[in-house]
């Protein structure tokens, strides 16, 4: 699987970037994909690989690009419970200082990046994000909906997120929250919330999960869970970027 680690201008400097996409000769549908808060590291890289091998460019930025390079902060090789606390210590100060503001800039940089890259077919891309990421998919999927068709968002706050929003989406939309972030009554709310902005979405627990559930470097990880992940999102992708692909984009490079 070919992959190449980018540099993409922002405004506020040059974004390090890492991206994958099938060894075929022809052009594919963009997937724009935010990492948790711990970043782009290698389970990253892997769920990119192993998405781009479905047929998709994907584009993995680093977010916090503005405080360095990826790792931003030094990581362990696994992520447990007992080191959480320093690490998330450390972290917070970057991801408050992500605003919203921030966010959409960058958004812009890395939508405009994937349009214009020779192996990404031309028209509307994806958004999937983890954790924190989710929340940047359900921001920059608001705030471009005619560049976005598509966005998923695992274990991420996006029950906080406001019915101003929702209502600016007008692409389709997975949620797949962990049972330990979503009590029901939580989730019930935000589906009718979901419901009266008339999205075309679907938002679920995934049973027997914690908060970071798709991760394999850390202890939350659930096989099951990264399954379901990976069960509803590449119909969702298919839906919204392979069903409604002009078939002319598929052309060698």
């Amino acid at each position: 699987m070919p992959t190449k680690t980018l540099q993409i201008p922002t405004a506020d400097g040059q974004a390090d970037a890492f991206a994958a996409f099938p060894d075929r000769g022809t052009r594919r549908p963009g997937v724009l994909m935010y990492a948790d808060g711990f970043g782009v590291r290698p389970v990253l890289r892997e769920l990119a690989q192993e998405l781009a091998g479905h047929g998709y460019y994907v584009l993995v930025p680093n977010v916090f690009h503005r405080h360095g390079p990826a790792p931003v902060i030094e990581l362990p090789g696994h992520i447990g419970e007992e080191v959480r606390p320093r690490i998330m210590a450390q972290l917070m100060p970057l991801i408050e200082a992500h605003t919203a503001e921030r966010v959409l800039s960058d958004a812009d940089a890395y939508l405009e990046f994937l349009a214009a890259r020779p192996e990404v077919a031309a028209g509307p891309v994806a958004v999937t994000g983890y954790c924190i990421g989710g929340l940047l998919a359900m921001r920059t999927a608001a705030a471009r909906p005619a560049q976005v068709a598509a966005v998923a968002a695992f274990h991420g706050p996006v029950g906080a997120v406001g019915p101003d929003l929702l209502s600016a989406l007008t692409a389709q939309v997975h949620l797949g929250h962990a049972e330990s972030d979503m009590t029901p009554e939580a989730l019930g709310k935000l589906n009718q919330l979901l419901d009266a902005a008339g999205v075309d979405y679907t938002s679920e627990v995934y049973p027997g999960t914690a908060h970071g559930f798709t991760m394999s470097d850390t202890d939350a990880f659930s096989a099951a869970g990264l399954r379901r992940h990976w069960d509803h999102l590449l119909p969702l992708l298919d839906r919204a970027l392979v069903s409604s692909w002009d078939s002319g984009s598929e052309t060698e490079l």
